[in-house]
């Protein structure tokens, strides 16, 4: 067997059926899309190529900059505020605390539920006549508070942008928290031994050890908010104005709203290049505080 695992050709055979697969139902709609994204097609009609006029016309739509812009800013809000959380929460269990078992898996428990589910939750919270947080600003006397939080250009982003940090702070917390347990009890001692408290020791041993992880984590993140939709389709569908709109979200009109499917798979197209750069960049300063 151990011969066998170390013959090329043996590793290939095994390899080929995954790549067969991975490549039909990953790279070639890939491709497909980029072949599409050069036509004007309305998914019925007879296709007309016309050559990079989908993406001039895309970095021409100040709707599609909104809609990145609002992507990004979901980004900062899992990299900067979700993460965070996340390894507090993992620290803290990592740490040992009575229930440790029972909150691991409570805070993951918004993971597992249906993202659908999710938004309905929230949009029975956010509703302004009988909402939980109305009504629960209504009973502390902050009525001027209240608002209708989902239909408000002011906050409809923002309040969007809750459920979804929200919702993933446990799948984080688990993969920070696993990777906080794979370090050996001996490293942690002995830094107890050195006089080191839980939070020093947390800074200068368990963080820099687990390096690897936060790094998944942030590109996780990153590329979760790059092409989230489902929240956001049921919480607002982009509104109000377009006020919430994300690329994903105005990809999906442009195709079945509008049958612009030339320019909405321009629009993906654009959303896998970012995701790939936004890695590339996230691995390029892991790298350097790694070095350092």
């Amino acid at each position: 067997m151990e011969r066998a695992l170390r013959d090329k050709k043996v590793i290939c055979i095994f390899v080929l059926p995954a790549l067969i697969w991975f490549c039909a139902i990953a790279l070639f709609p890939v491709f497909q899309s980029a072949g599409y994204s050069l036509l004007d097609w309305d998914g019925v009609t007879e296709a007309k190529f016309i050559g990079a006029a989908n993406y001039i016309k895309m970095f021409q739509d100040p709707l599609f900059f909104k809609s990145i812009w609002n992507s990004i800013l979901l980004a900062a809000a899992s990299v900067f505020i979700q993460l965070p959380i996340s390894m507090i929460l993992a620290l803290v269990l990592a740490g040992g605390v009575r229930g440790e078992n029972f909150y691991r898996n409570a805070f993951f428990v918004p993971v597992i539920i249906s993202g659908t589910i999710i938004a309905h939750l929230w949009l029975k919270i956010y509703h302004p006549s009988y909402g939980l947080l109305n009504m629960g600003l209504g009973a502390v006397g902050l009525d001027a508070l209240q608002r209708e939080w989902l239909g408000d250009n002011g906050t409809a982003l923002l309040a969007c942008f809750v459920p979804m940090v929200w919702q993933y702070i446990g799948y984080h917390m688990l993969l920070l928290y696993s990777a906080a347990k794979s370090i050996s009890p001996e490293i942690i001692e002995a830094a107890h031994v050195d006089g080191a408290n839980r939070f020093q020791t947390a800074v200068r041993v368990i963080i820099p050890m687990i390096v690897p992880m936060i790094k998944a984590c942030v590109i996780f993140a990153i590329i979760g908010s790059l092409k989230s939709f489902d929240l956001i389709y049921i919480l607002t569908n982009g509104g109000p104005v377009h006020a919430s709109e994300v690329p994903s979200l105005l990809m999906y009109k442009k195709i079945f709203v509008t049958n612009e499917y030339g320019y909405a798979s321009a629009i993906a197209i654009f959303i896998i290049l970012e995701c790939l750069v936004f890695t590339f960049v996230v691995q390029k300063i892991f790298n350097h505080i790694q070095k350092n």
